[in-house]
């Protein structure tokens, strides 16, 4: 039988992967692999579950034989014309959203143009309000208003401080056991608060984005980090440019829990939410059943231009 093993790190040709028994080897991949009806640069990523040869070569190195079925991936499309895409990671048990509502503000159509790219990815979205601590009475009131209107539609948030370690040592728990993704502005706290769940890791989680041109598609990959306390975290360079690239207006609904409830309401099974007559989703908007700010957010998607530069960049 085939070891099996975790892929932390990925560099093109070579594979670093955890086996069972916490050890790491270097691997390579046996020929051409390519996986059916992805036309990705890269047929693996971190986070991936793979099958890996028994026997080793003369250095110690083992090859990649297959890979196990993914619960989900993220994909970062190409902004070149090959049509091509980067896994970025795969296997993602949550996405932590570190928000702050000033220095720096966190608009809340970022929020939702992240939570609608993470539904259509499969994966369940935390929001973390942080610098709870740099906050007004005013400011700590709309932060309970921000708490209400997304738990309510299903999204789990907590107010933190990365600065006081107390009030994130529920993430440890939370993470241990499972791989997951903390993103957010560059600005927001993303470095303290991973260095504050484990001080041992000392990264700055995606401002590697920063360095690369907008626009550009430069191959960056990303990292998986072992926890000290358990768990993985996902450190994503390239999370800037992955975003809701490609979605087909027709399905943006979907990935608006609140909306996707009301749907089989409305009049028209193809309806678009918008000018439709007896829609089920304009009429709870007009009884304050879904918020105004996530509707616009929607109306905005859907009346993007495929090419608008600002929809490719919405993760720096």
């Amino acid at each position: 039988m085939n070891m099996q093993g975790k892929v932390l790190k990925s560099t093109g040709k070579w594979y670093t992967v955890e086996l069972s028994d916490t050890s790491i080897v270097k691997c390579r991949i046996r020929g051409k692999m390519r996986l059916e009806g992805l036309k990705t640069t890269n047929p693996i990523s971190v986070g991936d579950v793979v099958n890996l040869s028994k026997k080793e070569d003369d250095e110690g190195n083992r090859v990649i034989e297959s890979i196990e079925n993914r619960t989900n991936y993220i994909v970062r499309k190409s902004t070149n014309l090959s049509k091509q895409s980067q896994i970025l990671a795969a296997n993602i048990d949550r996405a932590y959203l570190l928000v702050t509502i000033h220095s720096p503000v966190t608009h809340l159509a970022f929020i939702d143009r992240f939570l609608v790219s993470a539904e259509s990815f499969r994966i369940p979205t935390t929001i973390l309000f942080n610098k709870i601590d740099m906050y007004s009475k005013d400011d700590l009131d709309y932060v309970d208003a921000l708490i209400h209107m997304y738990e309510r539609i299903g999204y789990p948030c907590k107010k933190v401080s990365a600065l006081d370690k107390e009030s994130v040592e529920f993430l440890k728990q939370e993470i241990n056991g499972k791989q997951v993704m903390i993103s957010g502005h560059s600005g927001v706290g993303k470095s303290t608060l991973v260095n504050a769940i484990d001080s041992n890791l000392n990264i700055v989680t995606n401002e590697i984005s920063n360095a690369h041109q907008q626009g550009q598609h430069t191959t960056t990959f990303a990292e998986m980090h072992k926890l000290q306390s358990g768990g993985y975290i996902v450190d994503t360079p390239g999370i800037r440019a992955f975003g809701i690239v490609d979605m087909d207006k027709s399905v943006i609904s979907h990935y608006f829990p609140e909306m996707r409830a009301l749907m089989s309401e409305c009049k028209f099974n193809n309806c678009l939410h918008l000018k439709e007559p007896k829609c089920a989703v304009k009429e709870a908007l007009e009884k304050n059943e879904i918020d105004e700010s996530r509707y616009t957010t929607y109306v905005q998607l859907m009346e993007e231009d495929e090419n608008d530069i600002h929809r490719k960049n919405i993760f720096g």
